[in-house]
């Protein structure tokens, strides 16, 4: 005779559930019809931005800027009409999304440690500047 299993307790490693599609990728599987019957010239045009917006964001993860949020957009452009593209896309929302959830599940201690670990760092750059007679203004 088979018994059945009670349910497991969901740890917290364990994904909540599965993930569902951001409406962006949505609106994009809709609007990649339509992008396939547009000129070649503006279906160029759309390749040329973004290849420049992906660039620039892969720079920007070494120079100041907002890399991960230039880099998507530049891969939803891409992917309008480059299947690779597509994929990476994909791979990145859904590791946005599991960032998401880990952070909403932090504990209340976690982000108090966090918000004082983030005190005690700019405590910490105020007195060597302060200490080691740093000028606050290059002159």
């Amino acid at each position: 005779m088979v018994t059945a299993e009670p349910p497991k307790a969901a740890s917290s490693k364990e994904p909540r559930g599965p993930l569902r599609k951001p409406r962006i990728v949505l609106r994009l599987e809709a609007q990649r019809v339509r992008h396939r019957q547009r000129p070649i010239v503006v279906r160029v045009l759309y390749i040329l931005v973004g290849f420049t917006l992906l660039l620039g964001g892969v720079g920007m993860l070494v120079l100041p800027g907002p890399a991960f949020l230039v880099i998507p957009v530049g891969l939803a452009i891409l992917s309008l009409e480059f299947v690779w593209a597509e994929g990476l896309l994909d791979r990145a929302l859904e590791k946005g999304e599991i960032a998401r959830q880990k952070a909403a599940d932090t504990t209340r201690t976690q982000r108090i440690l966090s918000a004082l670990a983030c005190v005690l760092g700019g405590a910490a750059l105020a007195a060597w500047a302060l200490l080691a007679d740093i000028p606050l203004v290059p002159v």
